[in-house]
């Protein structure tokens, strides 16, 4: 074949391939969207908090320690645009709560985040709790601490260094070194600590999470 032949086959060749190559790059930089937000439903407050103030339908919530039964739906009068919000101050001893969805795993993998909405008094700290699809449970070591009002903390999962997590205690224990993200069944949080009424607790007004959808 003459090089002119095989210059032109070669470039047959390279605008051929070109969408897939798009496709492929686009894939590889895509981040994921929102796999499920939840705001709590604007109910009257309640202890301990249960399903029915889980506004989205396809989550089920998740009790663990203290706050199966000391976990408060809350919300205030004043200000005004108080939020209805989880609230720790009740729960006897160390506690966690976590959302599953109904249908899915979630990848939290590569650009995935977490973020939500929250308010710690006292000398609480707030972290990420993970339930892998093995059974496997974990803890974020960073954390959103002690405010003075609400704020916003997105997380990019990435960054965070992980413990496994005793459930039945909901004490951190060593170091797990990379996990496995690409299937989690149950997200939630812990301040790894038993509420001290309005004094020393955590507020969680919304959390999101986005990764991608895997099929249970």
């Amino acid at each position: 074949m003459s090089v002119k032949k095989c210059k032109k086959a070669l470039l047959i060749s390279i605008i051929c391939c070109l969408p897939l190559m798009i496709s492929f790059t686009c894939s590889a930089q895509y981040r994921p969207s929102l796999f499920f937000r939840e705001d709590w439903k604007e109910i009257p407050p309640e202890t301990p908090v249960n399903q029915q103030h889980v506004s989205n339908s396809n989550l089920i919530l998740g009790l663990y320690g203290g706050a199966i039964e000391g976990m408060r739906k809350s919300n205030h009068d004043h200000p005004s645009d108080d939020p209805f919000y989880v609230w720790s101050g009740l729960c006897q001893g160390n506690w966690a709560l976590t959302l599953k969805n109904r249908e899915s795993f979630v990848d939290l993998s590569e650009f995935a985040k977490i973020r939500w909405r929250s308010k710690q008094s006292g000398f609480r700290c707030l972290h990420i709790l993970l339930k892998l699809a093995d059974g496997e449970w974990l803890v974020s070591d960073q954390c959103d601490c002690t405010s003075g009002d609400w704020r916003i903390r997105e997380f990019n999962m990435g960054d965070i260094k992980w413990y496994s997590l005793n459930i039945e205690t909901i004490t951190e224990k060593k170091p797990f070194l990379n996990p496995d993200l690409s299937k989690v069944d149950e997200i939630g949080f812990t301040d790894l600590m038993g509420g001290g009424s309005s004094d020393a607790c955590s507020r969680i007004d919304w959390i999101e999470v986005h990764g991608k959808a895997v099929e249970r």
